[in-house]
């Protein structure tokens, strides 16, 4: 009988002096209020960052209207927190990505590969992304282009190179290749296709 009761005391005991310890191993393994593990609430540190520099780059393609932000409703357990929304300043709510146009969605991409770039560069050196393509897209901001959504895209990208980076465009789209000071463009002929060389 001595020996149950002596050893109730030590597993008390155990449980007593491991309390701190299990408590952390709990809120490491998303048991917490917030429901991320450890490895989730690390990647959405630095996601908050890239998401930071992306709204640099989206608010004034947009007028301010849109901005970035984690996505925290919905399942997930402990990987919650690393979706996507869009907070709309005309209604003061978020938004799905899926409810934007075919331009916004193509702004929301830009800024974020321009987000992501920037912060890449800044903690990390010894990397430096100097040439950017981005690969159509445009044909999307043609319907917008009265609202001059095409010519701040066309700015941003602008800025980019005065920033010392090369940005390569692929597009079909005239306005984007009137746009372009220096390029090469395909052009079929009843011989095949050839390259053509534009300001260079």
């Amino acid at each position: 009988m001595n020996s149950i009761s002596e050893e109730l005391t030590r597993i008390e005991k155990v449980e007593q002096d491991t309390a701190a310890l299990r408590e952390l191993a709990a809120l490491f393994n998303a048991n917490n209020t917030a429901k991320l593990d450890l490895e989730t609430f690390a990647i959405g540190a630095m996601f908050d960052q890239v998401l930071q520099a992306s709204n640099l780059r989206l608010q004034p393609m947009t007028n301010g209207r849109y901005s970035l932000e984690r996505e925290f409703e919905g399942k997930g357990g402990g990987r919650r927190g690393l979706g996507i929304c869009v907070h709309d300043i005309h209604t003061g709510k978020p938004r799905a990505t899926a409810t934007l146009s075919g331009g916004e969605t193509f702004i929301a991409a830009l800024s974020l590969a321009l987000g992501l770039s920037d912060i890449v560069e800044s903690v990390s050196g010894n990397i430096r992304l100097d040439t950017i393509f981005i690969d159509e897209g445009f044909g999307s901001l043609d319907t917008d282009n009265d609202t001059g959504t095409l010519d701040q895209v066309l700015q941003t990208l602008q800025d980019l190179v005065g920033a010392n980076r090369a940005v390569g465009l692929i597009s079909h789209v005239q306005l984007v290749q009137h746009a372009i000071p220096n390029g090469f463009a395909i052009k079929k002929t009843a011989t095949g296709s050839h390259v053509e060389t534009k300001g260079l």
